[in-house]
């Protein structure tokens, strides 16, 4: 009797044929933050980075906080409301600086930076126009690895904090203008804008960015006139574009700018560094030839100013005179609106912690996205930024580098 005639299949089956085992990708565990929260000291800035909503997230998350007493009452957030989100109340500053990572607005004094331990990380606004080498090279010593908020990009190449404070700024300084052209704080008398039978308020704006956008917003609403300058066509015509007006606008030369300086009302210094430190573009000489009484602000000074006359002063003391011309120079600006830009620091400081511990750390979130990396400027006892080594005569260490080396 013949043998019945196997299937293909059944042959198959015979040959051993098996699945095969395939590796996956492991998710890494949270990794858990200890967070320190200290009292800003300096600079009277009365922001802090995190609102106690924020708080009460990460420590659902399995995060632990400290916050240093009366650190949020600048922003009008009180002890009792971080106590009840979860975070620890400390009262010294060498209890919150125990933290792994540090948290602040401002960068720390040299008195600070001995409680700084190595290994820590610090995560704080830079503010490359004042900044001290002795702070540098504090951190270098402590090993401290250090990142400036105001380098730090998302995933499209924007910077998520500068543009927020800057909305905060430019939205501000019309209310600041306003109050200084005043005959209360001995200015030209006269209103911000316009009314019928009266010239309008001649603003100049020098910057196209967002600074520039949200405070030529505010004046046209106002009835104010305003130019603006910029070296950049596509961003003079990209604010053109989004305040919908006709306005004057102008790259900037010498001459052309001289001349609408010695009509202009305010003048609002706006531009932002392109290599760490912002360039004076209106001289000492174009600001004696302003009319007497009128206001230069300049929201620039935090990387050096953009006008030769300009010098940092306070919340306590905002202004001075220089050539009959009123000069107000305060480089946090936003603080004078600390609850809000606390709430806008806050939303983004919080997702950015929660991506970190996903990705394993700090260490990991700095190697594994380049856009965090940017922010980075000492790393282990290394400088990292060539903007901040360039202006002291430094050497740096390429990030990259260091990245590459790790894989």
């Amino acid at each position: 009797m013949s043998s019945k005639a196997k299937s293909p299949f059944e042959t198959l089956a015979k040959a051993g044929m098996h699945t095969q085992e395939q590796l996956m990708k492991v998710k890494k565990a949270n990794h858990t933050f200890f967070i320190g929260l200290p009292r800003e000291i300096s600079l009277q800035e009365n922001r802090i980075s995190l609102t106690p909503d924020a708080v009460a997230l990460l420590v659902r998350q399995g995060h632990e906080v400290f916050v240093e007493t009366k650190a949020g009452l600048g922003s009008k957030f009180a002890d009792k409301q971080y106590s009840e989100a979860g975070a620890k109340i400390v009262y010294s500053p060498e209890e919150v600086y125990k933290a792994d990572i540090i948290l602040k607005i401002e960068p720390p004094t040299l008195d600070e930076m001995q409680h700084f331990r190595p290994g820590q990380t610090l995560i704080c606004a830079l503010q490359v126009g004042h900044l001290k080498k002795e702070f540098i090279d504090a951190l270098l010593h402590k090993r401290v690895t250090a990142l400036a908020w105001e380098f730090i990009e998302d995933k499209v190449g924007g910077m998520p904090i500068i543009r927020g404070m800057s909305e905060i700024a430019g939205s501000t300084v019309m209310l600041i203008a306003a109050e200084y052209l005043s005959s209360v704080h001995d200015g030209k008398g006269i209103i911000l804008g316009g009314i019928t039978g009266v010239p309008p308020t001649k603003v100049v704006i020098i910057g196209a960015g967002t600074v520039a956008e949200y405070a030529g917003r505010a004046a046209l609403s106002l009835g104010a006139e305003i130019q603006v300058f910029d070296n950049h066509l596509y961003k003079l015509r990209r604010i053109k574009h989004t305040l919908g007006h006709q306005f004057y606008t102008s790259t900037i030369d010498t001459v052309t700018l001289a001349d609408s300086l010695k009509t202009a009302d305010v003048v609002i210094g706006a531009l932002r560094a392109e290599k760490g430190k912002a360039r004076h573009v209106v001289s000492e000489e174009m600001v004696s030839e302003m009319k007497p009484n009128s206001l230069i602000i300049d929201l620039s000074i935090d990387q050096g100013g953009c006008i030769a006359t300009s010098e940092i002063t306070t919340h306590a003391k905002p202004i001075f005179r220089k050539y009959d011309v009123i000069h107000y120079c305060v480089p946090n600006v936003a603080s004078r609106v600390a609850h809000t830009a606390t709430t806008a620091l806050s939303n983004i400081f919080t997702p950015t912690i929660l991506r970190a511990a996903e990705e394993g750390g700090v260490e990991e979130m700095i190697f594994t996205h380049k856009w965090f990396m940017k922010g980075v400027y000492t790393y282990k006892g290394g400088l990292t930024n060539e903007s901040v080594a360039g202006k002291f005569g430094m050497k740096f260490k390429n990030i990259e580098l260091l990245l590459a080396a790790r894989v």
